[in-house]
């Protein structure tokens, strides 16, 4: 029996009004703004077969379409950035078994390697509707830093719950467990895409404001795929900085 061809298809969900950095992904970074550094490394990833900006702003989409990048023009109110991701997936006409992965346009220095890491569970199991990328936290002060959201899995690898909190809590004085970290890069499968950004928002997602809790709680599973590369997200000026500077030590190693 033939098997369906599926296509992995990037989307950059990116918009201009951010609470904590307005106007983040048109930000310079080494000269080139953030958007630009996102979708150049998106575009180093060989399994994906388009890589794509999905915008309401006509700055950002200009400043895409400035470098060669592909644009694609969503409405304002989306909830989410899934929601964006769901929009632009349909005007791109994309199938039911099409994988798409949400590529985070706030993570400028990240490995092009997560992104086939995070695909990679649904090319192997058709049945699965969606997956995303933990990091094992190694900087103490993220464990309890409400802006790096935590996870915990089963022996499976499947997703038990995502928190801002430090989860797990220690309750002894004991050695403490490894923490883990999600990334924010996801993987779905476009029908449940579909069926994801339908869903009622859930309860633990209204409290912690994290979607990711909305398929936990309707039932869908979410597979963890545990990377070794850590990813910035940028929300300071400070943290601009770091990135540079990790781009610099790049550009000297190569």
């Amino acid at each position: 029996m033939q098997k369906e061809k599926r296509q992995v298809v990037g989307i950059i969900p990116s918009r201009y009004a951010s609470s904590r950095f307005p106007g983040k992904p048109l930000a310079l970074i080494a000269g080139k703004p953030m958007i630009q550094h996102v979708v150049e490394r998106a575009r180093r990833v060989k399994s994906l077969s388009k890589v794509v900006v999905a915008t309401d702003d006509d700055r950002i989409a200009q400043a895409a379409r400035d470098f060669g990048g592909e644009v694609v023009m969503t409405g304002t109110r989306h909830r989410s950035g899934s929601d964006r991701l769901a929009e632009a997936a349909n005007i791109l006409g994309l199938a039911a078994a099409d994988i798409v992965v949400n590529i985070q346009g706030d993570q400028p220095s990240f490995q092009p390697e997560v992104v086939e890491q995070v695909a990679r569970p649904l090319l192997d199991d058709p049945a699965l509707p969606m997956a995303t990328l933990v990091y094992k936290i190694i900087r103490k002060e993220e464990i309890t830093d409400p802006n790096h959201v935590k996870t915990v899995f089963d022996r499976r690898g499947r997703a038990l719950y995502f928190s801002r909190a430090t989860i797990p809590y220690v309750r002894h004085d004991e050695a403490p467990p490894d923490y883990y970290k999600h990334l924010g890069f996801y993987a779905y499968r476009k029908d449940f895409l579909d069926i994801f950004v339908s869903l009622s928002e859930g309860e633990w997602e209204r409290h912690e404001k994290l979607e990711q809790l909305r398929a936990l709680e309707h039932g869908y599973p979410i597979q963890i795929v545990l990377t070794g590369h850590d990813s910035i997200e940028i929300d300071t000026e400070e943290e601009i900085r770091r990135v540079e500077a990790l781009l610099a030590a790049d550009k000297a190693d190569n």
